[in-house]
């Protein structure tokens, strides 16, 4: 019980690390050549600075939250060899979310590789005045999830992983219910089916040959 706890706390501070890995070295090699180009410690330390507002920028781009971790131990002869899998949500918080499944015999490697597969499956989340347009249900195997829009001030009623795509994709009001099986990663694969299934006003509007105010308001 206490490795496991040790396991998600690992995890917790390498969603972040992993995140701004690319960002931190970048930043590290712009400071060296800065302090080799210039010689001054005035140079260096603006160049630190802008390389922070740098690192500051590329992670707030997408946020990044784990939805589960989990790790297997594999007995061998010299004793047991431990792999770990990460299932991750990612979004803009402007209407684009993705999901990614990672495997790796590290925790951090696990959590990148997740987070890179993620930013490759992102798909759109139609959003207005941050709710969903419509009611929707989204299946997949033995899990079904219900979304409904909700008026402003509601909140997110909903847990566990609905609760984090929601708020990567910038949705502030939403209603969900989760029905069947409660497995994380069923759970996401019917979350992202019923948002697959929602209707674009301005595809909707340019189909009919109407203007978004008369769809949407």
């Amino acid at each position: 019980m206490a490795e496991n706890e040790n396991v998600e706390e690992m995890a917790e501070n390498k969603v972040s690390d992993v995140a701004a890995g690319d960002a931190g070295d970048a930043a590290e090699f712009s400071f060296a050549q800065g302090r080799e180009n210039r010689g001054g410690r005035g140079d260096g330390r603006r160049g630190r600075n802008r390389d922070r507002g740098e690192r500051e920028f590329v992670e707030k781009e997408f946020v990044e939250k784990l939805v589960k971790l989990n790790r297997t131990a594999k007995v061998v002869k010299g004793g047991r060899r431990f792999s770990f899998s990460a299932l991750t949500v990612i979004g803009d918080r402007k209407g684009r979310v993705g999901y990614g499944f990672g495997k790796a015999n590290d925790v951090s490697e696990a959590i990148r590789k997740s987070i890179d597969k993620a930013k490759r499956n992102m798909i759109n989340l139609p959003v207005k005045n941050g709710t969903i347009p419509h009611e929707v249900t989204g299946n997949f195997k033995a899990s079904r999830v219900l979304l409904k829009p909700a008026c402003s001030g509601t909140g997110i009623i909903a847990g566990g992983p609905v609760r984090a795509i929601m708020e990567a994709g910038g949705v502030t009001d939403v209603l969900s219910k989760s029905i069947g099986s409660s497995s994380q990663y069923n759970v996401v694969k019917a979350t992202f089916n019923s948002i697959s299934k929602m209707m674009d006003a301005r595809t909707i509007s340019r189909n009919r040959g109407k203007s978004i105010s008369e769809m949407w308001g």
